[in-house]
Formats: structure tokens, sequence, C-alpha cells
């Protein structure tokens, strides 16, 4: 069972939450020590066996953990914060519980991904999680590179220490101007939103930043492809030969051209009256 823990409030853990840590026969933990600082900010008493479960011992544990779920034990994954397997250990249990046959649920909690999201002020009806950017200059510049042209919405996790430098590279790669948040410390005493253009959050950046760090960056605008009037009027009219209706196929060339609605339209008109 995944368990997201709090991001920063202890207060966002709900009933269920509290109730699967005090019941769990084993409690696989990211950190102890934060373990035992969310049990007694929850006021919660729990009796299974504690194990560690992170990075570094990840695969070692994996055969005494599907031992335990293979005589029927419920054992609870719990990382620092957030959902577990999400840039988190996880996902090498998950695959092998799922691989034997064992159910997989989780306690839904709180996630930074989405919380970034919701609090960016960017387009959120289409986004891609992208994890952390890779730590060499070269190989961070290759990849957003590669994401120059994506239209959705992008969340990275990044260090602050190297933030700086990250958000240098993507004004580099995106544009100066593309919008982006810089979502620091969320939910947590200190928490800060910071909005604008890239290179205007680089510099911010380069004077130095602390703690957890969500950056979220606008996709790319579609440049519009150009047509001139006749063409236009017959892709609309090509749209209506395939069963759409005239207000159906002016909205698909619209779309598909990203040309204002009234140029189409003008267009559609042009030819008719020819």
């Amino acid at each position: 069972m995944l368990g997201g823990a709090p991001l920063g409030q202890p207060g966002d853990v709900g009933p269920r939450l509290r109730e699967v840590m005090g019941t769990a026969d084993v409690l696989a933990v990211e950190d102890t020590r934060r373990l035992h600082r969310l049990a007694s900010d929850l006021g919660v008493t729990f009796t299974g066996r504690v194990v560690t479960f992170h990075e570094s011992v990840e695969k070692a544990r994996l055969p005494g953990l599907m031992a335990s779920l293979a005589e029927g034990a419920t054992v609870l994954l719990l990382t620092d914060a957030g959902m577990p397997s999400v840039s988190d250990p996880g996902y090498t249990l998950v695959r092998a519980a799922i691989e034997a046959g064992v159910a997989v649920t989780s306690v839904p909690g709180p996630s930074a991904v989405t919380t970034a999201l919701a609090v960016s002020g960017l387009p959120v009806d289409r986004f891609c999680f992208e994890g952390f950017l890779p730590r060499k200059g070269g190989e961070r510049r290759s990849a957003l590179a590669a994401l120059a042209d994506e239209r959705r919405t992008m969340v990275f996790f990044e260090s602050p220490h190297r933030l700086a430098d990250a958000l240098t590279d993507a004004a580099a790669a995106f544009g100066a101007t593309r919008e982006a948040a810089v979502c620091r410390e969320l939910t947590k005493t200190y928490e800060e939103i910071r909005r604008g253009p890239l290179a205007e959050l680089a510099e911010w950046a380069a004077g130095g930043v602390k703690g957890e760090i969500t950056l979220v960056v606008a996709g790319a605008v579609a440049a519009p492809v150009l047509l001139d009037a006749a063409q236009l009027a017959a892709a609309v009219a090509d749209e209506e030969a395939a069963g759409a209706t005239r207000k159906d196929a002016i909205r698909a060339v619209v779309v598909r051209t990203g040309l204002p609605r009234r140029t189409v339209y003008d267009a559609v008109v042009a030819a008719k009256g020819s």
C-alpha cells in the first residue's frame, strides 16, 4: 500500500492514512526519523515492524518485503513527502508486487507535482512531469533542448543549488520570455511562489535559494501554419466533405493552423463569392 505523506503541513493527512499507519504490519519508509516525527505530529502509535526503504537499499529490501506480502502482511510504503514512486522510491516494489499477483493500492495524499501546477497560474489541462533534470550542464541543456517544442505545461523537480543554472539553461532552450513558476517549500511555513519569465526567475535565483523546489514551465506555443485564403477555404471544404458541419470545419482548421477564426471564416466567404 502506498501512502501519500504531507509535503509540509501534517494536517493535510486524512484519517485513513492515520489508521493505516497504526495498523500496518510493516512500514517501509525512506527515513525512520521522518516517520517518528510524522507519527508524533499526527498522534499515531504504530505497532508494525519498521524497515528503511530508500534508493541505496531498495533492491536489497525487496525479497524481505515480498516475503511479508506473500504471508498476507499489509506493507505500507511511505517516502519523505508526497506519493511514493513519483521521483521517490517505490516503483521496484510496486512492479514486484504486481508481478507476484499481490494487490497494490494507495492512500491518496499530497503531491508536489499537482500542488505546484494548481498554484502556478499556467495552463494545466495538459501537462507532463519530467522529474529531476540531469545534474551535468551539458546533459541538462540537451534534455531541455529536446523539450523546446513540448506543447504541454512541464513540471520539474530541482535542487536549490542548481536552480539558477537550470533556469538559465531553460531560458536559452525555451526563450527568455517563456512563463514559469518556481514553487518553493510548498505548504510549509516559508512557502514561496515566484512567477514570471524564465530569464527574470534565473536572475532572482542567482542570489541563492533554499528549500524543496518544484519548477513549472509553460509549454511552447505552436507557430501558425501559413496558408493563403484559397488554401484555407479548400481546407474547410475538405472537412465538410468528410462530414463536418461548416462551423465544425472552420473550428478544425483554426485549431490546425493556429490562425484567428475570423481569418478562416473570411477566406471561406471570399471563396464562395468568387
